[in-house]
């Protein structure tokens, strides 16, 4: 990912006592402006007023900076990151403006801005665009403490001077700087956690320290946190297209054709013809399944100032962090679509719902050999996160020159096994109410699947081992010069840069069966059964409560046991040379912007306009196929490569008028992109067996591109209220999809036992660029008001409330051409908090809420939606002394599931629970 060039909005004055107000909130204590910081204060308008910190002073601050903004912005500073409930970073921002989260089993770990999905958005820690390891733009939120932060904005219209890389927005990062107090402090906090369902207490820990002597200054933090959780889940419930048995071999396929017939009235005029076959359709998979969660996060940050005078400024910062999360999953599920199987009886059907898209869905149905399977995973991913920087910030003569060189890197390590049984039976599915089961069929040879464990029989073993390293480095290079031209006295200051960023990803993947006591050997393949081995309940294993979706229990196998059985002495699993990519990507970025200070019919009026040249190179490399003499299929000895590349011209402009005192009405317009993920771009080939499908990187791929215009009206109160409306627009064009791009014919499948499956047609998949574009409309509304401003006995409650309305005109999505919205794109989003507070108490509830929004699209055909959600979290603060503060905090008060359907609530996909989680806490800072 190119580290693209980020504006520091270089006013040294402004930023520096917008900083010192915010970490004098972090601290929560009384502090004053120090002396460089006074000298420019008349420059930059925004009262620091030195109280103890609040979440009312910290809303207060937050306005500044968007007032202070020449685009559309939203911030959030350190007490209201440290005094709201949440687990990680993308937690603590998910009550600003127009930012939701994605939630992965209870907990929030990526970012979306105004509901685009998340590698539409832009991510930087100290100006410095931040690695994660993931295979796409997005950055995974949940590996960062949010303890260790000290401000976010989410800059909504870039500048010239941003860097290119937000479609939806960019998210800007700040840690503390030692001169950003006046005094040596030292805070320190502690609590504890407490999960529901995993009947766990979870522990947190973190400090920060930080003093000057002279010219120099050193601040250092650091954060720890514990989490157990568990999640119940019934789910996997995919669509499956009736291709599946039809395209087999007779009897399979002529069975299913005249069960169709007799039993639901469909006949099927030809079993190839995949837009016929692919509209009738049955359930894939039901599973009910537990997992267990045990997390382990430390994150810290370290600072080093020297500022002999106002003028210059040298500082090195550090960012370090670890995340290291095992997941445990018990799985006990039912698959339809097995190679043995096919239609049966069908029971129920519905020919109504999906009606206008031609599609008959099998709602009840029983097979003559659904493969059940009991499955024990365990995932152990470990990622160790390190950025580096060094700023200079220097006025000399007129000049305001900054530079920054830095490194961010993640490396990512994700080691995977699952114990298999299966048992081949016939047996009966059919969706419930918030999911699906599978029963005993009418077949005397059914099975009741979760009390059969003699009919399991082992069939492997399977481990895959992924390592990712993904660096960047960056060099950037900003000069600006404030003007006073009698010839052009509207030209208030010019600005202009470069930046050079270097990234690279490479990847290495292998996989592995085991099926005997050694190396080689398959001994304990149909031989072994589950009975075999160590069961146990998996609401034991997986220690808490009852099973939550519905009831009902299971004996599975234990990781643990499983690890320490399977695992023959000497055992690891190698790398695959088809599996390896690297992709390196160098960007260079030029800019140049003016700022104008004028009037316009007498009205106070600012204008930015600047122009951002971006030229991006890419090479991927990869093993690739090749044909070895004897006929069989070999890879080539030395990685191959290939080379793509763009350029780009990003024009941008932002526009403020006061049209009124403390009314500020705003216009905006850019042009700016987002580059395709790096996993997209490898040049690979990868083979989904159970989709009949090879799926290959395309090093070609160019960014998505988004002309966007915004503008707004905002109303400024005392005591930090706003009253805020502004509506935007994007015209969004070369989204990356997946698209078939060749056919690959008689491919040989084989079962996991080596056995034969037959010989199948697969469709090859390649990201490419959709033609056309789709546009993005919507609606942003933010009241945020102190009620004192209403009445003097309202003093101390207050209210801060967001909401977004977007539309957009994107359809066909899908193959059969089913309209379908971007993904991870939500109609509407809202977030609600009340609050009181006085000297010793405060409170807060806050209610989040996110439409529903299409989170995949499966086998690209079917949308497969995460239904709305809603949470309630709270919040409660008792001041023990002026140091000393106890706090109560509570997560998802109410409990709420997370649900999920394919195309229509009739058909639901997710009924997950991961449960409350309320802590108690102490901090105390000096």
């Amino acid at each position: 990912m190119k580290s693209q060039k980020q504006h520091r909005h270089h006013l040294v004055s402004k930023r520096t006592a917008l900083s010192l107000a915010i970490s004098q909130l972090v601290l929560g204590s009384a502090i004053s402006l120090p002396a460089y910081a006074q000298d420019k204060q008349t420059e930059q308008k925004v009262e620091v007023i030195a109280v103890k910190g609040t979440y009312s002073k910290s809303l207060e601050q937050a306005v500044d900076m968007k007032k202070d903004n020449i685009g559309f912005s939203d911030s959030i500073v350190a007490t209201d990151i440290a005094d709201f409930p949440e687990q990680n970073l993308a937690e603590a921002l998910q009550r600003m403006p127009g930012v939701t989260i994605e939630r992965n089993k209870g907990l929030g770990s990526k970012v979306n801005v105004r509901s685009l999905p998340s590698d539409f958005t832009h991510v930087s820690i100290n100006n410095l665009a931040t690695a994660s390891g993931s295979g796409g733009r997005d950055v995974e939120f949940d590996i960062f403490a949010s303890e260790i932060i000290q401000s976010v904005t989410v800059q909504k219209s870039p500048t010239a001077a941003d860097e290119e890389g937000g479609i939806a927005g960019s998210v800007q990062i700040g840690t503390a700087k030692p001169f950003d107090y006046s005094d040596a402090q030292f805070v320190l906090s502690a609590e504890g956690a407490h999960n529901s369902i995993s009947e766990k207490t979870d522990p947190k820990f973190s400090f920060l320290a930080s003093d000057t002597w002279g010219d120099w200054g050193a601040l250092v933090s650091f954060s720890k946190a514990e989490r157990s959780n568990r999640t119940d889940s019934n789910s996997g419930i995919n669509f499956r297209p009736m291709g599946r048995f039809l395209e087999a071999s007779a009897p399979r396929s002529t069975q299913a054709a005249a069960v169709l017939q007799r039993d639901a009235g469909v006949i099927v005029s030809d079993f190839k013809d995949k837009d016929e076959t692919s509209r009738i359709i049955f359930q894939d998979k039901v599973g009910d399944r537990v997992f267990q969660s045990e997390q382990d996060k430390w994150g810290s940050t370290a600072s080093v100032q020297y500022k002999p005078s106002s003028d210059f400024s040298l500082t090195f910062d550090a960012m370090l962090g670890g995340y290291d999360n095992t997941e445990d999953e018990y799985d006990a599920a039912a698959y339809s679509a097995s190679s043995r199987s096919t239609l049966e009886t069908i029971h129920a059907y519905d020919d109504t719902t999906l009606a206008e898209y031609g599609m008959v869905v099998l709602t009840d149905v029983s097979y003559t050999a659904t493969q059940h399977e009991f499955l024990s995973k365990e995932r152990i991913n470990e990622t160790d996160f390190t950025q580096y920087s060094l700023t200079m910030d220097w006025d000399l003569n007129g000049w305001e020159i900054n530079a920054l060189a830095g490194f961010s890197g993640a490396e990512k390590t994700a080691d995977y096994a699952n114990l298999k049984h299966v048992a081949y039976a016939p047996s009966r599915t059919r969706w419930t109410a918030n999911g699906g089961e599978t029963i005993k069929s009418a077949n005397p040879n059914s099975i009741d699947m979760y009390n059969a464990a003699d009919k399991y029989l082992f069939e492997a073993y399977e481990t895959t081992l992924e390592e990712v390293q993904d660096d960047k480095y960056a060099a950037q290079l900003d000069f600006k010069k404030e003007l006073d031209w009698s010839m052009l006295p509207a030209l208030s200051s010019v600005q202009f840069g470069v930046r050079y960023t270097d990234k690279s990803k490479e990847r290495n993947y292998g996989e592995i069966k085991i099926q005997g006591p050694s190396a080689g050997d398959s001994s304990y393949v149909n031989k072994r059964t589950l009975k075999d081995s160590e069961l146990g309940y998996v609401t034991d294993i997986a220690s808490g409560g009852a099973y939550q979706p519905r009831d009902l229990n299971w004996m599975q196998v234990s990781n643990d046991y499983a690890r320490s059985t399977f695992r023959y002495e000497g055992f690891y699993t190698p790398f695959q040379v088809n599996q390896y990519y690297r992709v390196d990507e160098e960007v260079t970025a030029l800019y140049a912007m003016s700022n104008f200070d004028f009037e316009i019919g007498g009205l106070a009026s600012k204008l930015n306009a600047g122009v951002r040249a971006v030229d991006t190179d890419v090479t991927s490399f990869g093993y690739h196929p090749i044909q070895n003499e004897d006929g069989t299929t070999g890879y080539t000895k030395d990685p191959v490569s290939a080379d793509g590349s763009y350029n780009d011209l990003l024009p941008s402009l932002n526009l403020t008028v006061e049209v009124a005192d403390d009314v500020i009405w705003r216009t905006a317009a850019s042009e700016t992109l987002m580059r395709p993920a790096l996993g997209d771009i490898a040049y690979k080939r990868t083979v989904s067996w159970s989709e009949f499908r090879f799926k290959d990187g395309n090093p070609g791929l160019k960014p998505t591109k988004a002309k966007q215009w915004e503008t707004g009206v905002e109303w400024y109160m005392e005591n930090g209220g706003i009253l805020a409306a502004s509506y935007f627009w994007k015209d969004i064009e070369g989204v990356v999809r997946e698209e078939l791009t060749g056919l690959v014919e008689d491919v040989e499948k084989r079962n996991a036992d080596g056995s034969l499956d037959g010989y199948y047609d697969f469709e090859v998949f390649q990201p490419v660029n959709a033609e056309g574009s789709y546009k993005v409309t919507g609606l942003e509304l933010i009241a945020q008001l102190p009620l004192t401003m209403l009445s003097e006995s309202l003093d101390g409650f207050g209210i801060n409330a967001n909401y977004t309305m977007l539309d957009n005109s994107l359809t066909g999505a899908s193959d059969l051409d089913i309209p379908t919205p971007p993904e991870g794109l939500a109609d509407k989003t809202y977030n609600f908090t009340a609050y009181y507070e006085n000297d010793v108490f405060d409170a807060r509830i806050s209610y989040n809420y996110k439409d529903k929004y299409v989170e995949y699209i499966h086998l690209n055909m079917y949308p497969v939606y995460r239904d709305a959600y809603g949470q309630t979290d709270i919040a409660l603060g008792y001041q023990l002394t002026d140091n000393v503060k106890l706090s109560l905090k509570g997560i998802n008060m109410t409990d709420e599931e997370t649900t999920g359907y394919t195309m229509n609530p009739a058909f639901p996909v997710m009924y997950e629970f991961s449960g409350r989680r309320v802590s108690l806490g102490l901090r105390a800072d000096f």
